[in-house]
């Protein structure tokens, strides 16, 4: 009886001394490198400020939104803070799954979130989300380009006809094209063409408009200008690291990684401009809180903490560039590498012409399948611009409406 009585008091002893457990799930910082930074970097230092545990898993948008719905439904809800993609946003809210956190957020007088996200991170005036790990496109260039650069063309202020032009002398002169896109389906094809395409005026990702007609039209100019191994890249960081392509327009961050990983043998710039001027498609994470957590103290705290401005940056700088969504953020960049991707992300976002990917698509994949097989047929195989073939793929956009 007594051994009974000693172990259950040492049970409770354990417990009552164990840390609080903190389990965040979020669909940013994805990429091992970028993971393993914010728990070594950004996460212990909070753990140990406050004598805490955090488990940070990542998954994707649809699996963590699965996961908390269930978890709600059973009364067992065991995590505490989500970060979220822009687009699932709104079905979080729908389904009661987060805290209005308007009443908190209000207090904290030494940030103010971008404005520029309030229309994905706020419903109905109240903000469930914090933005976080905001993206936009930059361009970024192999220093090995720069002997076909024609003289006329400024590089921070370069246009899309300018860069065609010029990736077309990097192909006529290397014998092959160097310029990257993503060629494998449903990765970020309709981003980057969705820059050129709101650069033009286009309401993207639409095709039956004429600013998407001039991007079409400029693509099929670059047809030679793609690298040939294109098909195979579902991301253009490797082949920008190998050097076997030497130019790409893409995401801040994979930029960012890119350039950190060499900075001396790249150039860094805004996306180029059309007629419109920069386009780019933007998008956003956002921090919010379960309800029913039990941790829900804690949880604020840890909102509270990861958007700091210096602890934004300094996790936004970590992770290859993302920018940082609060106002102040900007004093803490300076002029290490990370933060000149920073300061042209940040360039594109005040000025650019910006789209984002609005919550009404039945099925987004599907959409960008549209972009993915116009490319590969109309681009890589016909080399050619086929009004009617843009005509015909419009519908099929047109069918993912809700």
């Amino acid at each position: 009886m007594r051994k009974i009585f000693v172990l259950l008091l040492t049970t409770l002893i354990i417990f009552a001394f164990s840390e609080t457990t903190l389990v965040v799930s979020s669909r940013l910082w994805t990429p091992p490198t970028e993971k393993e930074f914010i728990i070594n970097e950004i996460i212990k230092p909070f753990e140990q400020m406050y004598g805490v545990k955090v488990i940070f898993q990542t998954m994707d948008d649809e699996t963590m939104l699965k996961q908390v719905k269930i978890q709600k439904e059973t009364g067992k809800v065991t995590t505490d803070v989500v970060i979220a993609y822009a687009t699932k946003m709104p079905e979080w809210v729908k389904n009661d799954l987060v805290v209005d956190l308007t009443p908190y957020v209000s207090k904290w007088n030494d940030r103010h979130f971008s404005k520029g996200f309030d229309s994905m991170t706020v419903f109905d005036g109240k903000r469930y989300f914090l933005p976080i790990g905001a993206d936009v496109y930059l361009t970024l260039i192999n220093k090995k380009a720069l002997k076909y650069k024609p003289d006329y063309v400024e590089l921070q202020n370069i246009t899309w006809e300018q860069l065609a032009e010029w990736a077309n002398l990097v192909a006529e002169g290397e014998g092959e094209g160097k310029f990257a896109v993503t060629g494998v389906p449903m990765k970020s094809l309709i981003y980057q063409i969705g820059a050129i395409a709101l650069s033009y005026g286009a309401h993207w990702p639409n095709l039956d408009n004429p600013g998407s007609v001039a991007a079409w039209y400029l693509i099929y100019k670059m047809k030679n200008a793609f690298s040939p191994a294109v098909k195979t890249y579902d991301d253009t960081r490797p082949p920008m690291k190998r050097e076997e392509t030497w130019m790409t327009v893409a995401h801040c961050a994979r930029v960012g990684e890119v350039y950190k990983n060499n900075p001396t043998q790249f150039i860094i710039a805004p996306a180029p401009k059309g007629p419109a001027g920069i386009g780019s498609v933007a998008g956003t994470s956002g921090l919010a809180i379960v309800k029913g957590t039990k941790n829900f103290d804690l949880a604020l705290k840890f909102l509270e903490y990861m958007t700091r401005p210096d602890i934004m940056v300094k996790s936004h700088k970590g992770t290859g560039g993302f920018i940082p969504p609060v106002d102040e953020a900007v004093k803490y960049l300076g002029d290490e590498d990370q933060d000149l991707v920073i300061k042209n992300a940040i360039k594109v976002m005040n000025q650019g012409v910006l789209s984002y990917i609005a919550p009404i698509w039945k099925d987004w994949g599907q959409v960008k399948l549209v972009y993915d097989e116009l490319f590969k047929k109309m681009i890589l195989e016909e080399k050619k611009l086929d009004i009617d073939m843009l005509e015909l793929y419009q519908i099929k956009i047109d069918a993912q409406r809700k």
